[in-house]
């Protein structure tokens, strides 16, 4: 089985990793999910794509995609997900926010919708379009020490721009003097989209990160 609350604590904890693919959770109301469910495959883990809270199950982590924030943050509420996500979140469950799933993380929201709402496990202050509106768009090499060489291709859709980050909060890259890929704990988000990048690393470093976890 995956990971679980423990019965005595309530705290998210991981499920024994040997011999099998850890689970992992893709938040599958809106946006690049299925890229994410193939990377996450071809990198040795089992995806698993979550609409409703049971999805949330026997889960080891889970993965928040790109898409349009807004919008996700309606589904979360209409979907039934918001308040078990964000138990789960604050209660450890590692996690991957790219783009809009690091809006999602994030503590604070600049020129979001007066009715969108963050988790804010993430102690980043987040610019929703911080880089401009669609034909602002652009790609970028992410130097990434973590991953090594060559800089990962980083894929900018309207995105997300990090404007302050938390004394926990480690800056794993930066393009242009802006923190781009950050980590926090078992978090790890993204400004811009590696499931749409044709590059897999990334995936790899977060499967990793959970195994370390589980």
């Amino acid at each position: 089985m995956g990971g679980g609350r423990t019965a005595d604590s309530g705290s998210w904890v991981g499920g024994p990793a040997v011999g099998r693919r850890p689970t992992v959770g893709v938040l599958a109301l809106q946006g690049a999910f299925a890229e994410h469910a193939s990377a996450l495959a071809a990198v040795g883990a089992r995806p698993v794509l979550v609409r409703t809270p049971a999805g949330l199950d026997a889960l080891d982590a889970v993965v928040l995609p790109g898409g349009e924030s807004t919008t996700m943050s309606k589904l979360l509420d209409s979907s039934g997900l918001r308040a078990p996500l964000s138990e789960a979140l604050a209660e450890g469950m590692p996690a991957f926010g790219t783009c809009a799933g690091l809006i999602l993380l994030a503590r604070s929201v600049a020129d979001g919708r007066p009715d969108q709402r963050s988790f804010g496990v993430l102690d980043v202050a987040v610019l929703r379009n911080g880089y401009g509106r669609q034909r602002e768009s652009f790609e970028a090499p992410v130097p990434v020490d973590a991953v090594g060489e060559p800089p990962f291709p980083g894929v900018f859709i309207r995105a997300p721009r990090i404007t302050s980050v938390g004394e926990a909060v480690a800056v794993l890259a930066s393009v242009g003097g802006d923190p781009v890929l950050v980590s926090q704990g078992p978090l790890l988000a993204a400004a811009f989209h590696p499931e749409l990048a044709g590059d897999l690393r990334l995936h790899r470093l977060f499967l990793q990160r959970v195994l370390e976890r589980v």
